[in-house]
């Protein structure tokens, strides 16, 4: 895989100037630094903060992806769009911006958060990683806050702007160890759940945070203008190759982050954080921020729960029914390998159809099949995987058998 990876890198690099034209949607589908390493599996793109990010590679199935998750390790090249926030002010103007305490987060640390319309409703959220006491970067899921943000700069003595970062996700058990083996020196300490660390790799210094999008042992590292992205990208790769490293797309996070609880924009559209179960990231003792007066007199409850599909995967939308009545919304869905049903995150009408409840649920092969309504996560409760404590990945399937 390593010689036609550089095989069409410099057949890429090799093209004449003339036939390196700009075109117009170079603007719209920016690909990522380390996107030619999925070009020799034929893969599909989409759209994600105006950044390419690939929906399907023709070499790996959606379910050894999830396996290569759980079991082993995976490196995935991501949309995620950091901007930077800086300036005097710069803290002042996040704490405005942003739902929970950016006064809490200390320099070296990240925090997950998320901005709100003024009615109070999630615009969409990302991870926020505190370079220095006066300088920020949101490394934002899909969605428009660039503008958001410059539309409520007021007279702060703040900038706002593109550092040009990429973030690649290197998740799974045994991703410390593909860190370990890869960094020049010795290992980050301390290294805890949402650090931040600047390392050397190939002899380039590499920001990486432990974060990621899987609900599994993991990090990301971010390659700014000045690295040299290839070094540090074939680096990890060569590194991860003992460990049975698999370069992935999209599939890879969506049975498994559903499973963990995490929500994808789809999942709060249109929600306040109370109605979306982030309830908890708020911080109402803040005086002001977007979205907090709405928050006074909204309904605190969370509506959002989990739900396993006996032999189907349900098809987003008013899909679930009791008794022949519509009853709740499938926001996010998919087939857990796992847990051998589907799984999906759902809105319900009524909390009186909370966790335990059996219903219908209309699914994408047509037919109508028994679920049941779960908390979330639906296991793992305590965040042990995540945070490395004893997690080896699980062996094999484990169906559901409510």
């Amino acid at each position: 895989m390593h010689e036609t990876i550089l095989r069409y890198r410099y057949t890429i690099k090799a093209l004449p100037v003339e036939d390196r034209r700009p075109i117009e949607l170079s603007d719209t589908m920016k690909p990522h630094p380390l996107s030619y390493m999925e070009l020799p599996f034929d893969p599909e793109y989409s759209a994600y903060n105006q950044r390419m990010t690939p929906e399907r590679l023709n070499n790996v199935t959606d379910d050894e992806q999830y396996w290569a998750v759980r079991q082993k390790v995976i490196f995935r090249n991501t949309g995620e769009f950091p901007v930077e926030i800086s300036g005097p002010d710069a803290e002042a103007f996040a704490n405005y911006v942003f739902a929970r305490d950016v006064s809490r987060v200390k320099v070296g640390r990240c925090s997950y958060n998320f901005a709100l319309y003024h009615d109070g409703t999630i615009i969409t959220d990302g991870v926020l990683l505190r370079l220095a006491d006066d300088k920020f970067w949101m490394a934002q899921a899909d969605g428009e806050l660039t503008k958001w943000y410059k539309a409520h700069l007021g007279d702060l003595d703040v900038t706002i702007s593109d550092p040009d970062v990429w973030v690649t996700q290197i998740q799974g058990p045994e991703s410390m160890n593909v860190l370990r083996d890869v960094i020049d020196g010795e290992f980050p300490e301390p290294w805890r759940y949402f650090d931040i660390a600047e390392v050397t790799i190939a002899g380039e210094p590499v920001i990486i945070t432990r974060t990621g999008f899987s609900n599994e042992l993991g990090w990301e590292f971010y390659l700014r203008p000045e690295n040299c992205a290839e070094k540090i990208g074939e680096a990890i790769w060569q590194a991860g190759q003992a460990y049975g490293m698999i370069l992935t797309g999209t599939p890879v996070f969506r049975a498994r982050r559903i499973e963990a609880g995490l929500l994808s924009q789809a999942d709060f559209l249109g929600c306040t954080p109370y109605k979306a179960g982030l309830g908890h990231f708020l911080h109402m003792d803040k005086t002001k921020f977007i979205g907090r007066k709405a928050l006074e007199t909204v309904d605190t409850r969370s509506y959002t729960f989990g739900l396993r599909v006996r032999g189907g995967t349900a098809k987003r939308g008013r899909m679930i029914t009791v008794s022949g009545k519509v009853v709740g919304d499938v926001a996010s869905s998919s087939w857990s390998p796992y847990q051998q049903c589907g799984v999906a995150i759902v809105h319900m009408d009524d909390l009186d159809m909370g966790p335990g409840t059996d219903v219908s649920v209309h699914c994408i092969d047509g037919n109508t099949y028994s679920a049941q309504i779960c908390s979330l996560p639906m296991y793992d409760e305590a965040g042990d995987i995540v945070r490395g404590r004893g997690n080896e990945g699980p062996a094999g399937p484990e169906p559901w058998q409510q």
